[in-house]
Protein backbone atom coordinates (compact mmCIF):
# COMPACT_ATOMS: atom_id res chain seq x y z
CA UNK A 1 0.00 0.00 0.00
CA UNK A 2 2.85 2.38 0.90
CA UNK A 3 4.66 1.74 -2.41
CA UNK A 4 1.41 2.32 -4.41
CA UNK A 5 0.92 5.66 -2.66
CA UNK A 6 4.53 6.68 -3.30
CA UNK A 7 4.33 5.73 -6.99
CA UNK A 8 1.10 7.71 -7.46
CA UNK A 9 2.64 10.81 -5.89
CA UNK A 10 5.70 10.51 -8.12
CA UNK A 11 3.52 10.09 -11.20
CA UNK A 12 1.47 13.19 -10.27
CA UNK A 13 4.63 15.25 -9.76
CA UNK A 14 5.97 14.26 -13.18
CA UNK A 15 2.66 15.08 -14.93
CA UNK A 16 2.14 18.44 -13.22
CA UNK A 17 5.74 19.60 -13.37
CA UNK A 18 7.13 17.77 -16.36
CA UNK A 19 8.40 20.91 -17.94
CA UNK A 20 10.45 21.79 -14.86
CA UNK A 21 11.48 18.28 -13.76
CA UNK A 22 15.15 19.24 -14.07
CA UNK A 23 14.69 22.50 -12.20
CA UNK A 24 15.31 23.26 -8.57
CA UNK A 25 11.60 23.81 -7.75
CA UNK A 26 10.59 20.26 -8.51
CA UNK A 27 13.56 18.77 -6.64
CA UNK A 28 12.65 20.85 -3.60
CA UNK A 29 8.87 20.23 -3.71
CA UNK A 30 7.42 18.48 -0.60
CA UNK A 31 5.57 15.91 -2.67
CA UNK A 32 8.72 14.83 -4.55
CA UNK A 33 10.81 14.58 -1.37
CA UNK A 34 8.10 12.65 0.39
CA UNK A 35 7.88 10.22 -2.51
CA UNK A 36 11.63 9.64 -2.42
CA UNK A 37 11.55 9.06 1.33
CA UNK A 38 8.68 6.57 1.08
CA UNK A 39 10.38 4.77 -1.80
CA UNK A 40 13.74 4.38 0.00
CA UNK A 41 12.32 3.63 3.46
CA UNK A 42 9.02 1.90 4.27
CA UNK A 43 6.33 3.85 6.10
CA UNK A 44 6.87 3.88 9.84
CA UNK A 45 4.57 5.42 12.45
CA UNK A 46 7.48 6.16 14.76
CA UNK A 47 9.23 8.15 12.05
CA UNK A 48 6.00 9.97 11.24
CA UNK A 49 5.57 10.93 14.87
CA UNK A 50 9.05 12.45 15.18
CA UNK A 51 9.55 13.84 11.68
CA UNK A 52 6.52 15.65 10.29
CA UNK A 53 8.51 17.43 7.60
CA UNK A 54 9.31 15.21 4.59
CA UNK A 55 11.55 17.79 2.92
CA UNK A 56 15.29 18.24 2.80
CA UNK A 57 15.73 17.55 6.54
CA UNK A 58 14.43 14.02 6.13
CA UNK A 59 16.76 13.43 3.14
CA UNK A 60 19.79 14.65 5.04
CA UNK A 61 18.91 12.49 8.01
CA UNK A 62 18.88 9.36 5.88
CA UNK A 63 22.35 10.14 4.48
CA UNK A 64 23.85 10.83 7.92
CA UNK A 65 22.26 7.68 9.32
CA UNK A 66 23.97 5.57 6.65
CA UNK A 67 27.34 7.07 7.57
CA UNK A 68 27.12 6.32 11.29
CA UNK A 69 28.81 2.85 11.16
CA UNK A 70 31.82 4.31 9.33
CA UNK A 71 32.20 6.95 12.04
CA UNK A 72 32.49 4.18 14.61
CA UNK A 73 35.30 2.41 12.72
CA UNK A 74 38.24 4.30 14.34
CA UNK A 75 37.08 3.33 17.82
CA UNK A 76 36.94 -0.30 16.74
CA UNK A 77 40.47 -0.08 15.36
CA UNK A 78 41.63 1.57 18.57
CA UNK A 79 40.07 -1.22 20.61
CA UNK A 80 41.81 -3.82 18.44
CA UNK A 81 45.11 -2.01 18.88
CA UNK A 82 44.67 -1.88 22.65
CA UNK A 83 43.81 -5.59 22.70
CA UNK A 84 46.94 -6.36 20.68
CA UNK A 85 49.04 -4.35 23.12
CA UNK A 86 47.48 -6.18 26.06
CA UNK A 87 48.28 -9.57 24.54
CA UNK A 88 51.86 -8.57 23.74
CA UNK A 89 52.60 -6.83 27.02
CA UNK A 90 54.38 -3.50 26.81
CA UNK A 91 55.66 -4.26 23.31
CA UNK A 92 53.50 -3.10 20.42
CA UNK A 93 52.19 -5.94 18.30
CA UNK A 94 51.65 -5.35 14.59
CA UNK A 95 48.21 -6.67 13.76
CA UNK A 96 47.65 -8.31 10.39
CA UNK A 97 44.43 -8.30 8.43
CA UNK A 98 45.55 -11.58 6.84
CA UNK A 99 45.88 -13.38 10.15
CA UNK A 100 49.63 -13.94 9.77
CA UNK A 101 51.44 -14.53 13.02
CA UNK A 102 54.64 -16.28 14.01
CA UNK A 103 54.27 -19.35 16.18
CA UNK A 104 55.93 -19.22 19.58
CA UNK A 105 59.58 -20.24 19.35
CA UNK A 106 61.64 -21.10 22.41
CA UNK A 107 65.27 -21.82 23.22
CA UNK A 108 66.51 -25.12 24.61
CA UNK A 109 66.02 -23.80 28.14
CA UNK A 110 62.36 -22.95 27.43
CA UNK A 111 62.76 -19.17 27.27
CA UNK A 112 61.23 -17.29 24.35
CA UNK A 113 63.39 -16.81 21.25
CA UNK A 114 64.35 -13.10 21.21
CA UNK A 115 65.44 -12.63 17.57
CA UNK A 116 63.49 -12.00 14.38
CA UNK A 117 66.52 -11.74 12.08
CA UNK A 118 67.39 -15.44 12.45
CA UNK A 119 65.79 -18.56 13.88
CA UNK A 120 67.16 -21.36 16.10
CA UNK A 121 67.53 -23.67 13.10
CA UNK A 122 69.86 -21.07 11.48
CA UNK A 123 72.34 -21.26 14.35
CA UNK A 124 75.40 -23.51 14.39
CA UNK A 125 78.68 -24.23 16.10
CA UNK A 126 81.59 -22.99 14.03
CA UNK A 127 84.24 -25.48 12.93
CA UNK A 128 87.40 -24.06 14.44
CA UNK A 129 89.65 -26.85 13.19
CA UNK A 130 89.81 -25.41 9.66
CA UNK A 131 93.26 -24.62 8.27
CA UNK A 132 93.72 -20.85 8.44
CA UNK A 133 97.02 -20.75 6.57
CA UNK A 134 95.80 -22.11 3.22
CA UNK A 135 96.57 -19.92 0.24
CA UNK A 136 95.73 -20.37 -3.43
CA UNK A 137 98.93 -19.88 -5.40
CA UNK A 138 98.24 -17.94 -8.64
CA UNK A 139 98.64 -20.23 -11.66
CA UNK A 140 97.52 -18.12 -14.61
CA UNK A 141 96.71 -14.59 -15.69
CA UNK A 142 93.22 -14.61 -14.16
CA UNK A 143 94.55 -15.71 -10.78
CA UNK A 144 97.30 -13.09 -10.82
CA UNK A 145 94.86 -10.37 -11.87
CA UNK A 146 92.47 -11.33 -9.07
CA UNK A 147 95.26 -11.31 -6.45
CA UNK A 148 96.66 -7.97 -7.62
CA UNK A 149 93.17 -6.46 -7.56
CA UNK A 150 92.59 -7.53 -3.97
CA UNK A 151 96.04 -6.30 -2.85
CA UNK A 152 95.32 -2.97 -4.54
CA UNK A 153 91.97 -2.66 -2.76
CA UNK A 154 93.65 -3.26 0.59
CA UNK A 155 95.87 -0.17 0.32
CA UNK A 156 93.19 2.49 0.94
CA UNK A 157 91.71 0.29 3.70
CA UNK A 158 95.05 0.15 5.53
CA UNK A 159 95.52 3.90 5.16
CA UNK A 160 92.02 4.80 6.37
CA UNK A 161 91.54 2.36 9.26
CA UNK A 162 95.14 1.55 10.25
CA UNK A 163 94.78 -0.70 13.33
CA UNK A 164 91.19 0.22 14.18
CA UNK A 165 90.14 -3.35 13.53
CA UNK A 166 86.63 -2.93 14.87
CA UNK A 167 85.75 -0.31 12.26
CA UNK A 168 87.81 -2.18 9.70
CA UNK A 169 85.84 -5.39 10.30
CA UNK A 170 82.55 -3.51 10.03
CA UNK A 171 83.55 -2.08 6.65
CA UNK A 172 84.90 -5.45 5.51
CA UNK A 173 81.59 -7.18 6.23
CA UNK A 174 79.54 -4.62 4.28
CA UNK A 175 81.63 -5.58 1.25
CA UNK A 176 81.95 -9.31 1.97
CA UNK A 177 78.16 -9.77 2.08
CA UNK A 178 77.74 -8.54 -1.51
CA UNK A 179 79.35 -11.31 -3.67
CA UNK A 180 77.19 -14.15 -2.33
CA UNK A 181 74.01 -12.18 -2.98
CA UNK A 182 75.10 -11.18 -6.51
CA UNK A 183 76.22 -14.71 -7.40
CA UNK A 184 73.11 -16.32 -5.93
CA UNK A 185 70.85 -13.84 -7.71
CA UNK A 186 72.48 -14.38 -11.12
CA UNK A 187 72.45 -18.16 -10.71
CA UNK A 188 68.78 -17.96 -9.74
CA UNK A 189 67.95 -16.01 -12.89
CA UNK A 190 70.04 -18.40 -14.98
CA UNK A 191 68.17 -21.38 -13.52
CA UNK A 192 64.83 -19.79 -14.42
CA UNK A 193 66.01 -18.77 -17.87
CA UNK A 194 67.47 -22.13 -18.85
CA UNK A 195 65.06 -24.38 -16.92
CA UNK A 196 68.01 -25.97 -15.10
CA UNK A 197 68.70 -26.84 -11.48
CA UNK A 198 71.64 -25.12 -9.82
CA UNK A 199 73.15 -28.05 -7.96
CA UNK A 200 72.47 -26.26 -4.68
CA UNK A 201 74.78 -23.35 -5.47
CA UNK A 202 72.05 -20.74 -5.23
CA UNK A 203 71.39 -21.74 -1.64
CA UNK A 204 75.10 -22.03 -0.85
CA UNK A 205 75.89 -18.51 -2.08
CA UNK A 206 72.87 -16.96 -0.39
CA UNK A 207 73.87 -18.71 2.85
CA UNK A 208 77.27 -17.11 2.50
CA UNK A 209 75.72 -13.65 2.05
CA UNK A 210 73.47 -14.16 5.07
CA UNK A 211 76.38 -15.37 7.19
CA UNK A 212 78.42 -12.30 6.27
CA UNK A 213 75.45 -10.09 7.11
CA UNK A 214 75.24 -11.70 10.56
CA UNK A 215 78.92 -10.85 11.00
CA UNK A 216 77.98 -7.23 10.34
CA UNK A 217 75.03 -7.31 12.74
CA UNK A 218 77.42 -8.59 15.41
CA UNK A 219 80.06 -5.94 14.72
CA UNK A 220 77.47 -3.16 14.85
CA UNK A 221 76.71 -4.25 18.44
CA UNK A 222 80.39 -3.74 19.28
CA UNK A 223 81.33 -0.75 17.12
CA UNK A 224 79.05 2.22 16.55
CA UNK A 225 79.83 3.62 13.08
CA UNK A 226 80.29 7.37 12.75
CA UNK A 227 78.46 9.41 10.13
CA UNK A 228 81.41 9.56 7.74
CA UNK A 229 81.90 5.81 8.04
CA UNK A 230 78.25 5.29 7.10
CA UNK A 231 78.78 7.55 4.10
CA UNK A 232 81.84 5.53 3.15
CA UNK A 233 79.80 2.31 3.37
CA UNK A 234 77.17 3.74 0.99
CA UNK A 235 79.85 4.75 -1.51
CA UNK A 236 81.84 1.52 -1.36
CA UNK A 237 78.78 -0.70 -1.53
CA UNK A 238 77.35 1.15 -4.53
CA UNK A 239 80.62 0.91 -6.45
CA UNK A 240 81.50 -2.65 -5.44
CA UNK A 241 78.04 -4.11 -6.11
CA UNK A 242 77.89 -2.81 -9.67
CA UNK A 243 81.52 -3.68 -10.40
CA UNK A 244 81.16 -7.22 -9.07
CA UNK A 245 77.88 -7.64 -10.96
CA UNK A 246 79.64 -6.87 -14.24
CA UNK A 247 82.61 -9.10 -13.37
CA UNK A 248 80.38 -12.06 -12.47
CA UNK A 249 78.45 -11.79 -15.75
CA UNK A 250 81.69 -11.48 -17.74
CA UNK A 251 83.76 -14.12 -15.93
CA UNK A 252 82.38 -16.13 -12.98
CA UNK A 253 85.74 -17.81 -12.45
CA UNK A 254 87.41 -14.41 -12.00
CA UNK A 255 84.63 -13.24 -9.69
CA UNK A 256 84.92 -16.28 -7.40
CA UNK A 257 88.72 -16.06 -7.41
CA UNK A 258 88.56 -12.43 -6.32
CA UNK A 259 86.22 -13.37 -3.46
CA UNK A 260 88.54 -16.23 -2.48
CA UNK A 261 91.46 -13.81 -2.15
CA UNK A 262 89.25 -11.28 -0.33
CA UNK A 263 88.44 -13.95 2.23
CA UNK A 264 92.13 -14.72 2.64
CA UNK A 265 92.65 -11.05 3.50
CA UNK A 266 89.72 -11.24 5.91
CA UNK A 267 91.35 -14.16 7.72
CA UNK A 268 94.55 -12.13 8.01
CA UNK A 269 92.69 -9.05 9.31
CA UNK A 270 90.84 -11.01 11.99
CA UNK A 271 94.11 -12.68 13.03
CA UNK A 272 95.60 -9.22 13.61
CA UNK A 273 92.41 -8.28 15.47
CA UNK A 274 92.92 -11.24 17.81
CA UNK A 275 96.57 -10.25 18.39
CA UNK A 276 95.49 -6.80 19.57
CA UNK A 277 92.90 -8.36 21.91
CA UNK A 278 95.49 -10.73 23.39
CA UNK A 279 98.00 -7.91 23.83
CA UNK A 280 95.44 -5.73 25.60
CA UNK A 281 95.36 -3.03 22.90
CA UNK A 282 91.66 -3.82 22.42
CA UNK A 283 89.49 -4.58 25.43
CA UNK A 284 88.14 -8.11 25.57
CA UNK A 285 84.53 -7.14 26.29
CA UNK A 286 81.68 -9.64 26.81
CA UNK A 287 80.22 -11.10 23.63
CA UNK A 288 76.95 -9.59 22.35
CA UNK A 289 73.82 -11.66 22.96
CA UNK A 290 73.19 -11.99 19.23
CA UNK A 291 76.60 -13.63 18.75
CA UNK A 292 76.06 -16.04 21.64
CA UNK A 293 72.78 -17.26 20.19
CA UNK A 294 73.90 -17.34 16.55
CA UNK A 295 77.10 -19.33 17.10
CA UNK A 296 75.81 -21.22 20.17
CA UNK A 297 78.59 -19.81 22.29
CA UNK A 298 78.80 -20.19 26.09
CA UNK A 299 77.07 -17.48 28.11
CA UNK A 300 80.39 -16.14 29.39
CA UNK A 301 81.95 -15.75 25.91
CA UNK A 302 84.00 -12.67 25.11
CA UNK A 303 84.97 -10.62 22.08
CA UNK A 304 87.91 -12.94 21.49
CA UNK A 305 85.56 -15.92 21.11
CA UNK A 306 83.39 -13.98 18.66
CA UNK A 307 86.32 -12.94 16.46
CA UNK A 308 87.61 -16.52 16.52
CA UNK A 309 84.38 -17.96 15.10
CA UNK A 310 84.05 -15.15 12.55
CA UNK A 311 87.58 -15.84 11.33
CA UNK A 312 86.69 -19.52 10.92
CA UNK A 313 83.63 -18.54 8.85
CA UNK A 314 85.81 -16.42 6.58
CA UNK A 315 88.17 -19.34 6.07
CA UNK A 316 85.22 -21.51 4.99
CA UNK A 317 84.06 -18.84 2.54
CA UNK A 318 87.60 -18.72 1.18
CA UNK A 319 87.51 -22.45 0.42
CA UNK A 320 84.03 -22.32 -1.15
CA UNK A 321 84.90 -19.52 -3.58
CA UNK A 322 88.26 -20.95 -4.61
CA UNK A 323 86.48 -24.27 -5.18
CA UNK A 324 83.83 -22.55 -7.33
CA UNK A 325 86.51 -20.83 -9.38
CA UNK A 326 88.34 -24.15 -9.90
CA UNK A 327 85.12 -25.71 -11.24
CA UNK A 328 84.89 -22.98 -13.88
CA UNK A 329 88.57 -23.34 -14.73
CA UNK A 330 87.94 -27.03 -15.47
CA UNK A 331 85.40 -25.98 -18.10
CA UNK A 332 82.37 -27.06 -16.09
CA UNK A 333 79.38 -25.30 -14.61
CA UNK A 334 78.74 -25.00 -10.90
CA UNK A 335 75.63 -27.18 -11.12
CA UNK A 336 77.80 -30.11 -12.20
CA UNK A 337 79.48 -30.22 -8.77
CA UNK A 338 77.62 -30.61 -5.47
CA UNK A 339 77.40 -27.32 -3.59
CA UNK A 340 78.74 -27.15 -0.02
CA UNK A 341 75.37 -26.19 1.47
CA UNK A 342 75.59 -25.61 5.22
CA UNK A 343 79.38 -25.37 5.06
CA UNK A 344 80.33 -22.64 7.53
Amino acid sequence: MNRLLANSVLRRCVINSGRNIAGEKTLQSPEFAAAVVFTLRPFDQAVMATDQDFGNFQWRRMISSAAEPAAKAPSVKQADSEAAKKEGGDQDVVSSYWGISRSKITKDDGTEWPWNCFMPWDTYESNLSIDLSKHHVPKNFVDKFALRTVKLLRIPTDVFFRRRYGCRAMMLETVAAVPGMVGGMLLHLRSLRKFQQSGGWIKALLEEAENERMHLMTMVELVKPKWYERLLVLTVQGVFFNAFFVIYISSPKLAHRIVGYLEEEAVHSYTEFLKDIESGAIENVPAPAIAIDYWRLPKDSTLKDVITVIRADEAHHRDVNHFASDIHFQGKELREAPAPVGYH
